[in-house]
């Protein structure tokens, strides 16, 4: 039997199935950054920048990808040159036929993501987004004849309507009579021009992505047996459920604020952090949000937290959280992202094993905290 032929779209598609892209932010990028979706596959490199040395490693190990947490593309570029650093790994990947997948974002409000993996690691228990994301949704509702329901929801669903949560092809089905008079031009379906219809149809209901809507109502209009189609959208606030930026929960046991830091330099392997706050108050309300969260200030406060971890904090932002009366740790950048680069070869392995692809995944460990202190 021959060996599966598996391709970077493969991959593509994995990543968005763990970390959905649905979840980043609007001015997020992430996804296949460079390389060709229909390039062959078996190896793997997952790092946590898309820096040239990460690359060149996938590269000598012989992958064909390079999965990271942040994006190598940004902003729109004026040229692609050998001489400046974003086009320096832009023309090493292409040249060695590498591709560059990110999961930023949309990893770090993941229900199973960087947030919850850093609680985890940091003992916090019971952990919930401390910034619940607000799904982007519409609520799609179609009428259509008896007989056809079930072949318009699967065009929907091929088009990625129905998804909630980890669940798909959700969708709600009621049946009811629909009447109509075609006018004087038409084709229609059913009846005679001139004439009031009668007839028995469904009323399908499911939930769309704003991002993802075109292409539905496309599927919609294509799979539809009327030339007409009668349907509403209606926009929803609901949340994500247990996706959201950062995590809030409780030790098991109350800490001194210099305890607990002791704890997270150590359990996240840091040279060194910054502290804001009395280090012999006690605590035991945690927040965190993994990268730059100092954003998240007021949010942890306002949800009785008694010390929010994160990193690069500035210093408007220790005042800040002095005035409030909230302690920082400030474990930086690095040391509270780089345990995604384990976390997700390991997430990318499970996923490919259930679909029996037979893919390496290899973490990348030679990157190193850009800052150095003396």
């Amino acid at each position: 039997m021959a060996k599966q032929q598996h391709r970077i779209q493969d991959l593509v598609g994995l990543v968005h199935k763990l970390y959905d892209p649905e979840l980043a932010e609007d001015w997020d990028n992430v996804g296949l950054q460079v390389g060709d979706p229909g390039a062959p596959l078996d190896r793997v490199l997952v790092a946590l920048d898309p820096c040239l040395s990460a690359l060149e490693a996938a590269r000598d190990a012989g992958a064909q990808a390079l999965v990271t947490h942040h994006p190598l593309l940004f902003r729109p570029l004026k040229r692609v040159t050998p001489d400046d650093a974003i086009g320096k790994v832009l023309w090493t990947a292409v040249r060695s036929s590498v591709a560059v997948i990110c999961a930023h974002t949309n990893l770090d409000c993941a229900v199973d993501g960087l947030n919850s993996w850093l609680a985890a690691q940091l003992g916090v228990q019971q952990s919930k987004p401390l910034q619940p994301s607000a799904g982007d949704y519409l609520k799609l509702v179609v009428f259509v004849p008896a007989g056809h329901e079930q072949g318009l929801a699967e065009a929907l669903f091929s088009a990625g309507a129905g998804k909630i949560g980890a669940y798909d092809q959700c969708s709600f089905r009621g049946m009811g009579t629909g009447t109509f008079r075609a006018g004087e031009g038409t084709a229609p379906f059913i009846g005679e021009i001139g004439r009031q219809e009668e007839v028995t149809e469904f009323r399908l209901e499911t939930v769309v992505h704003r991002r993802k809507l075109p292409r539905v109502l496309d599927k919609m209009q294509q799979a539809h047996p009327y030339e007409e189609v009668a349907y509403d959208l209606v926009p929803l606030q609901n949340q994500v459920p247990g996706a959201g930026l950062g995590r809030i929960g409780r030790l098991e046991q109350p800490l001194t604020l210099e305890a607990f830091a002791d704890r997270v330099k150590e359990s996240l392997h840091c040279s060194h952090l910054r502290l804001i706050g009395e280090g012999g108050r006690t605590i035991q309300k945690i927040a965190l949000c993994g990268g730059s969260g100092a954003g998240l200030v007021q949010t942890a406060h306002r949800q009785g937290a008694d010390v929010l971890v994160t990193g690069d904090v500035k210093y408007h932002d220790a005042r800040q959280a002095e005035e409030l009366g909230i302690a920082l740790v400030d474990a930086g950048h690095f040391a509270t992202e780089k345990l995604m680069i384990e976390k997700v070869a390991e997430a990318l392995r499970s996923a490919a094993r259930q679909h029996h692809w037979e893919i390496l995944f290899e973490t990348y460990a030679g990157e190193q905290d850009p800052f150095r202190f003396y």
